[in-house]
């Protein structure tokens, strides 16, 4: 039996144009992502008496975040069927950290963010048996993160839309521009660019390549300027995307390891049942035999 190697994704297509070239790209360490619990105290009060005391009363409430363990059931529940644990095994990485995405205090979702997601999704999910059972498992992943996979779909078909009609140029000049997308391009540059009110991750670097690769931007001079017009740090998109090449190399010999071990199951399956039927002759032609004897 071939061994299946298991795939790490640390962070972070049946789709013929989605194929992926990140050769060029440097890598340096990789971070890990930490959930903490936030706190907020509010509804607080000063009261002053006579001028005299001060009573202050505060009332603190931890805001509702779900476990890891939690999401991981949801998806569980929604998805009943069992997955092929070539793909199983990144899938439950992938969720465990996009949970932690998912819940630091300075996520916001943006569709750059989504279409990275999809891009990492369909790429893992390549050559899935059933194309309804690939849906459903998306479907589930999503919902079990409390977000919508109808608007992840929708809003990346929007961006790759726009981004073929782009020239390197004009993809980076988008500042300068007006449209939906170009909002939004600008909504992040702006977000990025303030302390705390942007997370980057990984998806969002893979999202960013995407676009540059419909657009057929492949100066790496390109990614540079993308980089800098949104006020993202260029090393840590070249270290990303680093890491899903690597991921997707892995995924690759995984997934021929696994098919060369179904086609040797298939073909014993085959032979038995080859051989299982030259039995059932002979004893049939044996059982003629002895009743036109008698």
């Amino acid at each position: 039996m071939a061994a299946v190697t298991s795939v790490s994704f640390p962070a972070v297509a049946q789709y013929p144009d989605r194929k992926f070239s990140v050769r060029g790209y440097s890598a340096s360490s990789i971070y890990t992502f930490k959930l903490r619990n936030v706190v907020s105290y509010d509804l607080c009060s000063i009261r002053a008496s006579n001028a005299a005391r001060m009573v202050v009363r505060c009332m603190s409430t931890s805001t509702d975040i779900p476990t890891v363990s939690e999401t991981k059931m949801n998806f569980l529940k929604a998805y009943k069927r069992p997955i092929p644990s070539v793909y199983n095994t990144v899938l439950q990485e992938l969720i465990v950290q996009q949970h932690l995405m998912k819940y630091k205090r300075s996520y916001r979702y943006d569709p750059v963010f989504a279409l990275g997601f999809v891009t990492v999704y369909d790429q893992l999910m390549e050559g899935y048996p059933s194309d309804e059972d690939r849906e459903a498992i998306f479907k589930a992943y999503i919902e079990a993160l409390k977000e919508d996979p109808a608007q992840y779909r929708a809003d990346a078909q929007k961006l790759e839309d726009w981004a073929r009609t782009q020239s390197p140029s004009s993809l980076v000049d988008f500042a300068n521009r007006n449209g939906e997308v170009e909002d939004t391009l600008k909504d992040i540059a702006e977000r990025a660019g303030s302390k705390g009110s942007f997370s980057y991750s990984r998806f969002f670097a893979v999202g960013l390549f995407r676009l540059l690769e419909l657009a057929n931007a492949t100066e790496p001079t390109i990614l540079e300027k993308l980089c800098n017009a949104l006020n993202i740090n260029k090393k840590s998109v070249d270290r990303d995307l680093d890491v899903y090449r690597n991921v997707l190399s892995k995924l690759v010999q995984a997934k021929e390891l696994l098919k060369e071990y179904v086609d040797r199951e298939k073909k014993k399956i085959e032979e038995r049942a080859s051989s299982q039927k030259g039995n059932e002759a002979v004893t049939k032609c044996l059982g003629d035999f002895q009743s036109v004897g008698r």
